[in-house]
């Protein structure tokens, strides 16, 4: 086993503080990766403040990872040592489901390994990427192409590829009106992965404080839901509509918004329950859908695509002991748009 340090939150809605954690040796398939950068996810707050339920402490969280190989097991096939690779948000699944085998493995039947505040298929509890190095299993790395920056691919581990997969799934490109609901660290991945499937986009927001972002990140338009008229200037607009809220949302009227028989993909996660009005969703033959991840090869599908197209992340670059700030601004949803440590500064 091999010592790193750390930032972990010891108990819930405790301040992260820097500590050190045991990383396992390298076994048959594993990989040891130097971790580079780490982004800061909204998930990581409501997991340490368990806003979604119980969760496990000491925590270190951390599921947007990037670095580079520094040793590799026996029997590794896919990386050597200074390859550049990323991690997102699991590192195991049982691998012998339907879904696993479909390339689903964020479906996991038996559940998949959550990156960090879970515990191994060895017993052990997971530490995520606010760290100096992890040792994941060979078959839950991806590689990072080398025309992407790797402080800026961090976020696409969770953000990109939440963002591409339903996307991809519900037909984003020429000739589909697609919205983003949400200009956030998920809503401004969302603009640029749809824009470059060759979407016409339009941008959902509270208010147009960040309505020249939006615009330059590729949106088409830009509109404000906090102005009723948007609902009636808007309704039955739309093809796809991605919703990154992590808030109780009023379904019926953004439903409203699609065409007939469009659907309403949900990537937010909110701590509270919602409610519908199914008949916000029979009326046009609507469909509510949701949306986690992806499969590693459609992550790795992402990766490949954003490099492609010059896509990375808009972030701000922190040091470790930033952290704890990082979270209360981005509570306060002053971060345009990902928060990623330098896990040099750890």
């Amino acid at each position: 086993m091999t010592t790193v340090a750390a930032y972990a939150a010891p108990a819930a809605k405790a301040p992260l503080e820097r500590t050190t954690i045991e990383r396992r040796a390298v076994r048959e398939h594993d990989v040891l990766i130097d971790i580079k950068f780490a982004g800061i996810c909204h998930s990581d707050i409501h997991q340490v403040r368990e806003g979604w339920g119980e969760a496990i402490f000491p925590m270190v969280p951390g599921h947007e990872i990037a670095g580079v190989v520094s040793e590799v097991g026996p029997g590794v096939t896919r990386f050597k040592v200074g390859d550049r690779v990323g991690v997102g948000c699991m590192v195991d699944s049982c691998r012998e489901c339907e879904n696993c085998l479909a390339g689903k493995e964020q479906y996991c039947l038996q559940g998949q390994t959550p990156t960090y505040n879970g515990i191994g298929r060895d017993g052990e509890p997971t530490y995520g990427g606010y760290s100096e190095k992890v040792v994941v299993d060979e078959n839950f790395v991806v590689r990072i192409p080398d025309g992407l920056a790797l402080d800026v691919a961090a976020p696409l581990l969770c953000a990109g590829i939440t963002l591409y997969s339903p996307l991809k799934r519900f037909g984003a490109g020429p000739g589909r009106k697609v919205a983003v609901l949400g200009m956030g660290g998920l809503g401004h991945m969302g603009v640029k992965i749809a824009h470059a499937m060759g979407a016409e986009v339009t941008v959902l927001s509270q208010s147009l404080r960040k309505k020249d972002d939006g615009l330059r990140l590729g949106a088409d338009h830009y509109h404000a839901t906090g102005d009723p008229k948007t609902f009636e200037e808007l309704r039955g607009s739309f093809d796809l509509i991605v919703s990154t809220v992590s808030a109780p949302l009023d379904f019926g009227a953004y439903l409203s918004l699609l065409k007939t028989e469009g659907t309403l993909a949900n990537v937010g996660a909110p701590e509270e329950p919602v409610s519908l009005n199914l008949f916000s969703l029979i009326g046009g033959g609507r469909s509510l859908a949701g949306s986690m991840i992806g499969g590693i090869a459609e992550t790795q599908e992402m990766l490949d695509f954003c490099a492609e197209h010059g896509i990375g992340a808009e972030i701000e670059l922190i040091a470790a002991s930033e952290i704890n700030e990082a979270y209360e601004r981005v509570e306060n949803s002053d971060v345009r748009y990902r928060f990623v440590i330098d896990t040099a500064t750890i």
